[in-house]
Order: C-alpha cells, then sequence, then structure tokens
C-alpha cells in the first residue's frame, strides 16, 4: 500500500501568464506558496476475489472491470497514460472541498501519479512530477488549466515560477527573512465562500479573451517583481503587500466577467470595510476561497464582518508531494501466483 500527501496552493500574483498560449509568446511569471492543507491518495493493487477489476473512492464509489469504464477523468486519464494493466484500489481524501482554487485537481493529479509510480517501484522527482501532470492536464484531459499549480504542489515552498518564452519553466524560492515570512503569514485570512465550480469552465473564458488582455497580463506579470521586492526588503512596508493584492484583483476582474460574481463583490466590499487591506478570490475565479491581506490588529473585525464563512487557519508549508506511507508488496496477486 502507498499513501501520498500533496499539498493544496495559494497563489498570488501573475495567475493567467501561466497560460501557454501567453507565456510561449511573452513569458510569464507567479509567485505561490503551497500550505499545510493535503490531498491524500492511498492505492494498492486489488486482490482478484472481486467481480470488479479496479475500484476508486472518492465523493463516488466506483467498481468497474477496464480503465475505459472509470468516470473520474484524472483517474481515468493516469491510468490509461501510464498503461496500468493490474487491478488496482485507489482512495482519495482531502483537507479541503474540491474545486475551490486552491489547486485541487493539480494535486489529486500529482499525488496519483507519484502514488502510482511508488506502488509500481519508480521514483518521482519533483520536476518529473509538475511536467507529467501538466502534460495530462493539458494534453490528455484537454482541460483549460495553466501551468503553475501542477508545479507549485509538486515542489513545495513559497516560490516564484517563471515561464519562459518558447516554453520551459525555473522554480525559484522567494528569499526573505523568516520574520518577514511570518509577519506576512499573520496577515493572510482564507474563507470559503461555499461556491465550488469547475476552474477549467471558469477559466475558458479567461484563454479565449488572453489576445484582449495584454495590459493586464503584462502588469500582473510586473507585479511580481514588485511582490519579491516587497518580502526580501525588511525596510519595506508589509501593507505594500496587500495593496498589490488589491490591485491584482481588479486586473484579474478584467480578465473575464466569469471571474467575480455579486456575491463575490459583496464579500470583498464588507472584508475592505472592516479593515482588510486587500485580497483576491483564489484560482481561476466564479466561488471557492477568497484570501485577504488583513492587519493583525484588524483580523477579528474581518472575521466578525465575514460571520457566515469558513474561515480557515493555515501554515506556509515546504515538502511539496510526499510519499508518506510506504509498504510494498511483491506485486498484484494473479491467478496461479502464490503469493
Amino acid at each position: 500500500m502507498i499513501i501520498t500527501r500533496t499539498p493544496f496552493r495559494i497563489s498570488f500574483f501573475g495567475g493567467g501568464t501561466d497560460f501557454p498560449p501567453w507565456f510561449i509568446e511573452n513569458g510569464g511569471a507567479v509567485i505561490s506558496t503551497t500550505i499545510d492543507k493535503y490531498c491524500y491518495i492511498t492505492c494498492r493493487y486489488l486482490p482478484p476475489f472481486f467481480e470488479h477489476r479496479h475500484r476508486i473512492v472518492y465523493s463516488k464509489i466506483e467498481n468497474v472491470q477496464r480503465i475505459e469504464e472509470i468516470q473520474h477523468p484524472a483517474v481515468r486519464g493516469v491510468l490509461s497514460d501510464l498503461g496500468v494493466v493490474d487491478g488496482i484500489e485507489i482512495h482519495h481524501d482531502g483537507d479541503l472541498p474540491a474545486r475551490s482554487g486552491l489547486g485541487s485537481s493539480s494535486s489529486f493529479t500529482v499525488g496519483l501519479l507519484h502514488a502510482i509510480n511508488a506502488l509500481e517501484g519508480r521514483m518521482s522527482s519533483k520536476q518529473g512530477l509538475a511536467e507529467s501532470a501538466i502534460r495530462i492536464e493539458q494534453d490528455v484531459l484537454a482541460e483549460n488549466v495553466g501551468c503553475q499549480d501542477q508545479i507549485a504542489v509538486a515542489h513545495g515552498g513559497f516560490n516564484r515560477i517563471d515561464f519562459l518564452k518558447g516554453g520551459g519553466h525555473e522554480v525559484r524560492p522567494v528569499v526573505c527573512t523568516q520574520d518577514r515570512l511570518a509577519a506576512l503569514e499573520g496577515r493572510l485570512m482564507l474563507f470559503f465562500t461555499g461556491v465550488s465550480r469547475f476552474g477549467s469552465q471558469v477559466a475558458a473564458k479567461q484563454v479565449a479573451n488572453i489576445g484582449k488582455s495584454g495590459a493586464n497580463l503584462e502588469r500582473m506579470r510586473e507585479q511580481v517583481d514588485t511582490a519579491v521586492g516587497i518580502l526580501s526588503d525588511p525596510s519595506a512596508d508589509m501593507d505594500d503587500f496587500g495593496r498589490l493584492l488589491h490591485e491584482a484583483w481588479q486586473l484579474k476582474k478584467g480578465l473575464s466577467d466569469s471571474i467575480s460574481t455579486a456575491m463575490i463583490d459583496e464579500i470583498y466590499a464588507r472584508a475592505m470595510t472592516a479593515g482588510a487591506i486587500g485580497g483576491k478570490i483564489l484560482g481561476a475565479g466564479g466561488g471557492g476561497f477568497i484570501l485577504f491581506f488583513v492587519p493583525p490588529e484588524r483580523r477579528r473585525d474581518v472575521a466578525r464582518a465575514l460571520d457566515g464563512l469558513t474561515h480557515v487557519p493555515f501554515h506556509f508549508e515546504r515538502d511539496g508531494s510526499q510519499v508518506v506511507y510506504y509498504k510494498p508488496s511483491d506485486g498484484p496477486l494473479r491467478p496461479g501466483h502464490a503469493g
């Protein structure tokens, strides 16, 4: 049996510049961090004593004979792509809801790839996991997704990810003191709007509008440099990070009319009135989690203003996708195989 643990992520700046139709021509960059909320994948070979050959357990339970019959698209795509032939059982558990803007779908894909590779005796590099997940989500599943989530959750940590003209990417940790990082963490508040959505569907409009969004995307990429400057300079006003988030949210809303809603705008206005300096909806938009930058002395006021929403405390994490339990068998049981 194998268990992998893959973190969710929070993206601060540059989202949208990680879509290939943009960065292959123009380059791109994002700043993101992984957090201590996780997707867990449990995987084992399924003994040949059942009527079904494969068992997939998530919000549904699927018992099927063939991989092509699996309804879960990522499971079907990963197992097909890796050429899995033996019966397999997969369980998914998550700390937070799916389809909520924290990169949960990429966490699932990366965690599943990691688990299947480990089950079959293959080591996985962080770079290899990220690249395989990007290829599966974009090419095999044909989803409208960028490239930052897969890289962020595979590597873990607080990173700047640069997307290179012509293709490819570089991952570099944001260099700043632990005190600065702790000060930022202490000013972030995460709330669930209560609305789940399919990010690929929301992102489709954003991708379609890329040709009209050049000025916004260029400015969003520039904000990555500004944010790194704020974090790396101990004398810089940390509140400037929050003000930059507010500007980023205004730019992001301009990429598509599906990113915000009347409900999201109302939540944002309540938080700002209560003392937040900036914030943004996470992920593609349309719902999910919303992040606010709040001075420590105003956290209680913002929490009261958003009393109807679920507040999720969190900490930054550094590990990325990990195999947390590894007990391989000698291989799948087959007819005529003694053990």
